[in-house]
């Protein structure tokens, strides 16, 4: 058995090391490309609406949040449905109304700025962020005294972007196939 001087067993180290994560890297290239680097602020596009729409990325909200109003609960083959009408700003500043009929993910209590606990609704919206179509769990909120109607949470960053807070607009509001 041959035995490397020290230095050499180091170097030797380094460089399975360095190799191992140089092959692992390309072995999942194709499945998952990563997250992003994003600024606080982005457009993200809604498939289902063909509006492009600023969204708040915030490392200190949980979860998503978008602007709705005239929310309603209801039963469909059993399950818990709701309407709701989202509001949103497009680039021009002029104000949409989107009509929505989605499956009730889950109520979660939210605490909001002023420390108060509110109960809201959850439901998954696809959106169009950097390229990839996204579906991200929003819960229903009155958003109309915040500046951004749309807020993407840390559930979503989590597996989509890191984000650059000195930074807006880094990346595209589309999914592929619109490109």
């Amino acid at each position: 058995m041959t035995v490397l001087p020290r230095n050499s067993r180091t170097l030797f180290t380094a460089l399975v090391l360095f190799f191992s994560a140089f092959v692992s890297s390309f072995s999942h290239a194709d499945s998952d490309p990563g997250k992003v680097i994003a600024g606080w602020i982005e457009r993200v596009a809604l498939p289902d609406t063909d509006g492009v729409f600023k969204a708040k990325l915030d490392t200190g909200a949980k979860t998503s949040s978008i602007y709705a109003d005239k929310i309603e609960i209801f039963e469909k083959e059993g399950d818990k449905w709701v309407k709701f009408e989202l509001v949103l700003k497009d680039g021009e500043g002029n104000e949409r109304r989107i009509r929505m009929e989605r499956e009730r993910s889950r109520r979660v209590k939210i605490k909001n700025h002023d420390g108060i606990h509110d109960s809201r609704v959850t439901v998954d919206i696809d959106i169009c962020f950097d390229g990839r179509k996204r579906t991200v769990e929003f819960t229903l909120a009155d958003r109309r005294e915040y500046l951004y109607a749309i807020l993407l949470g840390r559930r979503f960053l989590e597996e989509a972007a890191v984000v650059d807070s000195d930074e807006t607009y880094l990346t595209r509001a589309s999914c592929k196939s619109d490109e």
